[in-house]
């Protein structure tokens, strides 16, 4: 763990999908003013989620499927994806929940560069159409929780198998297609840094 400012960060590893989602919405459950904020920087092994907005799915290739309680639509998740959930106390930093948003879509955005764009009504990092980034939080009593997931270096087939964000036929793309150098663990640790550092601005 890292403590970086009064944010720690938990690297966590290759993780199951609930087990980690049932921990953090614990964490946020159980935590108090005092309690500092965390970030956990992971990877998921393959898994479909449902965010509240999603109808149900039936997908084809034995990937499980698992709806939750975060927002937005239907997305995949599997190694070589960089997830970073932000259990971040919104509230007590006086941040609203449309800035904290657009604060983790613009960390991204710096991590990629000025081909990175937001979509309206369509939260989430896209690149020339293609999604690269996707968002989804849910917040407790001023208190946020789930977070960002990067595609980095992975299998994108799987995404093939639904609507990404509830967009048909969306297309979706990865920081080594688009030239970016480094391995999940390096560019997790930089969007982590972004991410610390737009928090802390804020």
């Amino acid at each position: 763990m890292t403590i970086v400012a009064d944010i720690a960060l938990k690297r966590l590893g290759r993780v199951d999908y609930s087990p980690t989602w049932q921990a953090m919405r614990r964490f946020t459950l159980e935590r108090d003013a005092e309690t500092p904020d965390e970030l956990w920087l992971l990877e998921h092994p393959p898994v479909y989620t449902l965010g509240q907005g999603a109808a149900p799915v039936q997908v084809p290739n034995g990937i499980p499927v698992v709806a939750t309680d975060r927002g937005g639509d239907v997305t995949y998740h599997g190694p070589g994806q960089v997830v970073l959930y932000t259990l971040i106390d919104l509230a007590r930093r006086g941040i609203k929940v449309r800035e904290f948003v657009r604060l983790l879509e613009q960390s991204v955005m710096d991590l990629i560069g000025p081909r990175g764009t937001r979509r309206a009504g369509a939260p989430g990092v896209y690149v020339d159409g293609a999604k690269v980034a996707a968002l989804g939080i849910r917040v407790m009593r001023g208190r946020a929780y789930h977070g960002l997931a990067l595609n980095v270096d992975m299998d994108l087939s799987p995404f093939s198998a639904i609507d990404p964000c509830g967009y048909p036929g969306l297309a979706v793309t990865q920081t080594r297609e688009l030239g970016i150098a480094g391995s999940p663990a390096e560019i997790g640790d930089r969007l982590a840094d972004l991410v610390i550092a737009g928090i802390e601005r804020a």
